[in-house]
């Protein structure tokens, strides 16, 4: 999988290489790795499936526990080094039936083993809370506090063993299923731009092209082969809506976005504020900005393909690959020289797969694989100014997790509220480094201008997207939903969203379609929103060059998930409950939204 491809213009273009996961799907590394998982589940299972509560009340209950999670964590890194690699090579082209397979068979078996370990972190939550305390006062069962104390949160939704494994079991050919078969049909779609048949990544890429007459083709065949596919969308949507409600009912979850908010160790209440903050802010937002926008196009309001389009006389150049990497390289570099250091490892040692192909998954990420190996970034690079600040994002996302691998593979994960704060960080340092650099007023316009929309599209946007998230999972709980329903739902959120100043025609309805997020993490949407306003909170403190921040950062970030969102933010003397905090990381872009408006004058 290691190479280079060349575009034109973009100089040469890195694969991924794999081999540091394994060295090929039929490679005999991996078969012996995936027996020696199902095997090792299985041995797990015969040696603790039933003891765990009487383990926990024995006197060396830390050390024999202590022991039992580590052998559990050592099977979790292995069994998901397994699944990552199985992931990542079938993302580099979903639409190939050999991968797919692949992927799909190593799901199963991973599955199956998954279902042997089980009962460990039922029976742990079975365990009464003084026993197990005790247990983890100290010895080898206390580093695994932080993980315990989550594994806890879960317990007032814990069903019964047969029900659980059943549930685990079922979702190869449930939700796992639907996502595939998601990622496939999204994956073999074609719009036809221009005289060519283009995957959905170029295409979504035309709506950045300095001709407007190319942006309006470019949209109108989204719309337009979107439409034609609706009715194979409208039901994964339907499936997977109901799919997630009857989970929730079995686990009494009250609200629809409960499971989420879970997950991610974040107050409903907190959301909640967040949502109303930022639904409240949107005249003094996007409103505002599209109005000033289409002022600037001559229009009283634009059509929704010039919703991200370039300035007009603005020139535009194409960003070769070694020209992103270096500006990236040298803002996280003038941050901190280790930052950069970690980023530099994801260029120099294959860790980053760039070019646009055929089949390959589209968007961004950056995966953490195990803290065994190292992650990986996936980006789809046309050396277009926003794929320079993706690239920054996806970059921070893997330095984040390169710094919290140190936690093993149970406290490595972070959860949402804080993954998205390292990936919009890396994304600032780069926008702020760049505008520092600029002189010429009109470059400048165009830079804050683009920040502006790419702030808005994480805040503004991203709550509408969860907004239209509810309204979808609230009606299809009524029965199942037609897509003209959808479309409906979807209409009504954008044009609340977004303003007078984008007029929402025909073809536009069916947009929904084709966000994975809808489909692979539900409500995970707000997650962006969250980051974002938390970093321009951080940003603040940093900007303030208050000492020690650097240290500061770098222990956030190094905690991964052993520590909760509320106590890392402590030192910088944040709050994200104090109804307060969202409106300063609002008040950041109204401050970018002023000074554009300001050079008007």
């Amino acid at each position: 999988m290691r190479g280079a491809l060349q575009a034109a213009d973009l100089g040469a273009l890195p694969e991924w290489d794999l081999t540091d996961l394994y060295p090929s799907m039929d490679a005999p590394a991996f078969r012996d790795d995936l027996d020696r998982a199902e095997a090792e589940s299985r041995t797990f299972a015969e040696r603790y499936a039933g003891r765990i509560a009487g383990i926990a009340a024995a006197p060396d209950a830390s050390t024999v526990l202590g022991e039992a999670v580590e052998t559990y964590e050592r099977i979790e890194d292995l069994m998901g080094r397994l699944m990552s690699y199985a992931g990542l090579v079938y993302s580099g082209d979903t639409t190939d039936e050999i991968r797919a397979k692949f992927y799909g068979d190593t799901r199963e078996r991973l599955t199956t083993a998954s279902g042997d370990l089980l009962f460990f972190g039922l029976e742990l939550n079975r365990v009464e809370d003084a026993v197990l305390d005790a247990a983890m006062a100290d010895g080898p069962l206390a580093r695994y506090r932080p993980w315990i104390e989550d594994l806890r949160r879960e317990k007032p939704h814990q069903l019964d063993d047969r029900t659980e494994k059943l549930f685990l079991e079922k979702s190869v050919t449930s939700s796992a299923a639907w996502d595939r078969l998601f990622n496939e049909t999204i994956a073999s779609l074609r719009f036809p731009v221009q005289g060519e048949r283009l995957t959905l990544e170029p295409t979504l890429n035309k709506l950045q092209d300095p001709d407007g007459a190319v942006r309006k083709e470019a949209a109108l065949a989204i719309g337009d082969t979107l439409q034609a596919n609706l009715r194979i969308f409208t039901l994964i949507t339907n499936t997977l809506a109901k799919d997630k409600e009857i989970s929730d009912r079995w686990r009494g979850f009250k609200d629809v976005a409960d499971a989420r908010h879970l997950s991610n160790r974040v107050e409903p209440e907190v959301v909640a504020a967040m949502v109303e903050a930022v639904r409240a802010a949107y005249p003094r937002l996007s409103h505002r900005y599209y109005r000033l926008k289409a002022k600037w196009f001559g229009v009283e309001a634009l059509p929704y393909w010039d919703r991200n389009a370039p300035l007009p006389k603005v020139e535009q150049r194409t960003i070769p690959w070694a020209q992103a990497r270096d500006t990236v390289l040298e803002a996280y570099n003038a941050f901190s020289p280790d930052m950069a250091g970690i980023a530099r490892k994801f260029f120099d040692g294959g860790w980053i797969d760039a070019p646009t192909r055929p089949g390959k998954a589209p968007g961004a990420f950056a995966h953490p694989t195990v803290p065994s190996a190292h992650p990986y970034v996936l980006v789809n690079y046309q050396g277009k100014p926003r794929d320079v600040m993706t690239l920054a994002h996806e970059l921070g996302h893997g330095v984040h997790q390169v710094l919290a691998a140190s936690n093993g593979a149970l406290m490595a994960p972070t959860p949402l509220t804080l993954a998205e704060t390292a990936s919009v960080f890396g994304e600032m340092l780069t926008f702020r480094r760049l505008l520092g650099q600029t002189t010429d007023p009109t470059q400048r316009r165009a830079m804050l201008a683009a920040k502006v929309e790419d702030m808005i599209n994480t805040v503004v946007r991203q709550i509408a997207f969860y907004s239209f998230e509810r309204k979808v999972h609230l009606a299809r709980a009524q029965g199942e939903l037609t897509a003209e329903q959808i479309n409906e739902l979807w209409m009504s959120v954008q044009a609340e969203s977004l303003g007078p100043a984008i007029t929402l025609d025909k073809g536009y309805e069916p947009f929904w379609a084709y966000i994975p997020h809808f489909i692979h993490s539900p409500f995970y949407v707000y997650a962006y929103a969250f980051g974002d306003c938390l970093v321009n909170s951080l940003y603040g403190v940093y900007a303030r060059a208050e000492p020690g921040f650097v240290e500061r950062y770098f222990a956030l970030l190094s905690a991964g998930g052993s520590k909760p969102y509320g106590e890392l933010l402590k030192p910088f003397g944040l709050d994200a409950r104090d109804p307060g905090f969202w409106q300063i990381g609002l008040g950041m872009i109204e401050g970018m939204i002023a000074e554009l408006e300001a050079m008007e004058g």
